[in-house]
């Protein structure tokens, strides 16, 4: 399995007063990869209509300064794959360095858009082609 790289345009706002990236807008990237990345995935049709899903947990760990320069590319995998949610992971890069490692819970939610339901076989199947090892988390 490996990961998918999805090349993320910075934007002015991005930075912060040092020109840095702002850690707050990691989390924006984060979630426009993210976003990019799924809606291209097959068998994942039913988080674009039915009850949709959401965003259950959300933690990213900033390994090295950001810069502001004109992209970096965010590679995505999934994590871990649950009964009812799914773990993405978000490593993000800057001329092969390591600048955030993160991850994201999905859960995906029934017809009625409040309640989670159970990951399909088809869900399942798609998102374990898509398969990377877990991050490590600091000590």
């Amino acid at each position: 399995m490996a990961f998918t790289d999805i090349p993320i345009a910075l934007r002015w706002s991005d930075q912060d007063a040092n020109g840095h990236l702002n850690n707050a807008r990691i989390v924006t990237l984060m979630e426009e990869s993210r976003v990019r990345w799924m809606s291209g995935l097959e068998g994942l049709a039913a988080f674009r209509g039915l009850g949709g899903a959401v965003v259950a947990s959300l933690t990213v760990d900033y390994v090295a300064q950001g810069e502001y320069v004109p992209e970096m590319v965010v590679r995505l995998g999934i994590e871990r794959i649950g009964s009812k949610s799914f773990t993405i992971r978000h490593v993000g890069l800057q001329d092969g360095r390591t600048v955030f490692d993160g991850s994201t819970v999905i859960v995906p939610l029934a017809a009625d858009r409040t309640t989670s339901r159970s990951l399909t076989g088809a869900e399942r199947e798609s998102l374990a082609a898509h398969e990377v090892p877990a991050r490590r988390r600091p000590s």
